[in-house]
């Protein structure tokens, strides 16, 4: 398959993170709606707003550039929300598997993308990424040091929501 065009792979990357930390910021909302540990609540809210920093920068990068969002965030929007409620409604450690699984897997995204942008003159983009990147691994820290492997079936639960979130991303990369 060939490569996009610069271009086109400048969009793509703003789409896709644009898509996925909306799609966090939906996760960590039913989370919250359904979390009954204040420990746990307090770590989430305090997640979703790193969460609702990125997507604002992201949200500014597609005004700012005219990138096309996905079309799937109805989905998203909806899908990240139970997706976040049901691993809250399972347990604090499942919720914490969730924040795992999928920043497990967005701090290969970004890494992939950073390796994708050397050399390339997009340096702010290049170190909100990496800052980014930064962050979800925190979360991913965090969601371990509170109890994520405890969840019941943990190694079904990650590979789950792992392919979950790496489908959602292979998606809102083109659609």
């Amino acid at each position: 398959m060939p490569l996009p065009r610069p271009a086109a792979r400048l969009e793509e990357i703003i789409r896709v993170d644009q898509a996925g930390e909306y799609g966090a910021k939906r996760i960590y909302q039913g989370q919250l709606a359904f979390t009954r540990d204040a420990r746990a609540k307090a770590q989430i809210r305090q997640m979703l707003e790193q969460e609702l920093t990125h997507l604002d920068y992201f949200n500014q990068q597609v005004a700012a550039r005219q990138v096309r969002p996905t079309l799937m965030q109805p989905l998203w929007h909806l899908g990240g929300f139970v997706l976040g409620a049901v691993t809250a409604l399972m347990s604090k450690e499942a919720a914490m598997a969730c924040t795992v699984a999928v920043e497990s897997v967005i701090d290969e995204h970004y890494q992939e993308q950073l390796e994708a942008l050397a050399g390339h003159p997009e340096t702010e983009l290049k170190e909100k990424i990496e800052q980014f990147r930064q962050e979800e691994v925190e979360h991913h820290d965090l969601g371990l040091a509170e109890g994520a492997e405890q969840a019941l079936a943990y190694p079904m639960l990650r590979a789950a929501i792992r392919g979950i979130t790496r489908t959602a991303i292979a998606i809102s990369k083109k659609i």
